[in-house]
């Protein structure tokens, strides 16, 4: 009896401490795990094609390579370039992803030989033509939003956690975006984009996650439809290498100016 009470006792706290917990910070330990999963991975390179459809479903293509360096104390560093189609070959994208200092990124557009540097107030054109602006390809990183827990549901048979995510960082195209994120792996099943006007502008479907060493998930199949165009751009990710030997060096503005 008295080892039915110790254990009763236990979950009775447990509940208690959940039940206690504000939305904000429910949603704030949601997120800072998801965040603690993929700590570690060091860097990244892996192949994608986008596809992107207009309203009338008229389709072109993109295809580039992305590499991720890992940065202990800030965001992570990307660089993509795109090798397909001809229009596009040659451009590379550099970001420098932070908190709440705004994200620094450059573009090289092989026609005009120099790199371009992208404002902060102008983070919500579309990326090289497609649904994905250029705040949404900065890496997530845990300060740049304010969190609230809303609910559990269901995606596509993924029992979720249902967690609004503010901009906590000025020039942002949104008011919120609504993640839900999977309570098994911890990674976004679904995020639906809310414009300046709390409309729902975009919503992000991300699907076939893969798992690499032993620890970090990875979706391969990710669809951007804008609600408000009617135009949407899938993306497909392959070829997945982890811990590739990139270093700083290769996230330079010289190394833009060279990257082949």
């Amino acid at each position: 009896m008295t080892t039915q009470i110790f254990f009763a006792s236990i979950l009775c706290t447990l509940a208690f401490n959940t039940w206690a917990q504000t939305p904000e910070e429910r949603g704030q330990d949601i997120v800072r795990e998801m965040d603690h999963r993929n700590e570690g991975f060091i860097s990244t390179i892996h192949e994608a094609t986008m596809t992107l459809r207009n309203n009338q479903g008229d389709e072109s293509l993109r295809h580039f390579t992305l590499k991720t360096l890992e940065v202990s104390g800030d965001g992570d560093k990307e660089v993509g370039l795109f090798d397909n189609p001809p229009d596009v070959r040659g451009t590379a994208v550099l970001t420098y992803s932070h908190g709440l200092k705004p994200d620094d990124q450059w573009v090289y557009l092989p026609a005009m030989k120099r790199v371009k540097r992208i404002s902060s107030v102008n983070k919500t054109g579309p990326f090289v033509g497609s649904e994905f602006a250029f705040e949404d390809i900065a890496s997530w990183e845990l300060d740049k939003f304010r969190y609230k827990y809303l609910r559990d549901a269901d995606v596509d048979g993924h029992e979720c956690f249902v967690v609004e995510f503010r901009p906590a960082y000025e020039y942002s195209g949104y008011i919120r975006q609504i993640w839900w994120i999977d309570k098994t792996i911890y990674q976004a099943r679904k995020i639906e984009f809310y414009d300046r006007k709390d409309e729902l502008l975009k919503t992000l479907s991300l699907k076939d996650y893969q798992q690499y060493l032993n620890r970090y998930w990875r979706a391969h199949d990710l669809i951007m439809e804008n609600l408000q165009t009617g135009k949407s751009t899938h993306l497909v990710r392959s070829t997945y290498k982890f811990k590739s030997g990139l270093s700083e060096q290769d996230f330079s503005e010289t190394a833009l100016k060279n990257i082949r």
